[in-house]
């Protein structure tokens, strides 16, 4: 078996947005099935994880793309572990169209925990490191790595919403994509009339559940560049969540 995963995915025409491109949350999620499906493949996903109480947790996601998948396209997702650290890995996802093209690249932060402290755990102790197996160090992905997005403590709030029970994924809590979800629905429909999101980076602090009130706060540091930073609660007892930074065309 190779290093690198390949899986197809088809743009569903309602996971498209008024352009006929795929939703970059959606696209999201397909990166993510692919991750989980490569690492099911070989023996370090959640059906060998599960049983022995750990999980992968996603820590940060940066997407860069060139172009969307089309209504109705196949697409292609690669992807491959770059590195294992005790507690973190990397992996990279390349995009790419039914003729070849490339269409954009993904990079990614996990975290192994243990389900039932929720606290780190050692990847490297699950089957003697065996996930060093499949680390790919040689192949290249030429984007930027996801970075921290640094939001002033000035910034204003935007929008506050009550997270709802659409939200919520099988781990109970908020699901790493619908923070991005949210965060694209700071922008009116008029503004993606005239712009194209090229890059999304998001990186996660804590967890949130449902019934959560999340306030988001929004800066321009520079023309079409936005940083978000997500909290929940108020108050004395607001916690910050996730960050993101988003650049436009």
């Amino acid at each position: 078996m190779e290093k690198t995963g390949r899986y197809t995915f088809l743009a569903e025409p309602f996971h498209c947005d008024f352009s006929h491109r795929l939703f970059m949350g959606h696209l999201g999620n397909h990166l993510l099935n692919a991750a989980d499906f490569h690492s099911a493949d070989r023996n370090f996903g959640m059906t060998r994880l599960n049983p022995i109480h750990r999980t992968w947790v996603l820590s940060r996601l940066a997407i860069e793309m060139d172009e969307m998948p089309a209504q109705y396209s196949r697409f292609t997702v690669e992807t491959w572990v770059e590195s294992a650290m005790r507690y973190f890995t990397n992996r990279n996802f390349h995009v790419v169209a039914e003729d070849g093209r490339t269409l954009g690249y993904g990079r990614s932060v996990w975290a192994m925990i243990d389900t039932d402290t929720r606290q780190p755990a050692d990847l490297l102790a699950i089957d003697d490191g065996a996930i060093n197996a499949w680390i790919d160090k040689e192949r290249p992905c030429p984007i930027a790595k996801s970075s921290r997005a640094k939001v002033g403590k000035d910034a204003p709030a935007v929008r506050t919403i009550e997270t709802r029970y659409s939200d919520v994924d099988v781990n109970g809590h908020v699901n790493s994509i619908k923070y991005v979800e949210h965060t694209l629905d700071l922008f009116p429909l008029d503004w993606y009339k005239e712009h194209m999101l090229h890059r999304i980076e998001i990186a996660y602090v804590a967890e949130s559940h449902a019934g959560d009130r999340l306030t988001f706060y929004r800066e321009e540091p520079s023309p079409l560049n936005y940083n978000v930073r997500i909290t929940k609660g108020e108050g004395d007892n607001e916690t910050e969540v996730c960050r993101c930074c988003l650049v436009f065309r």
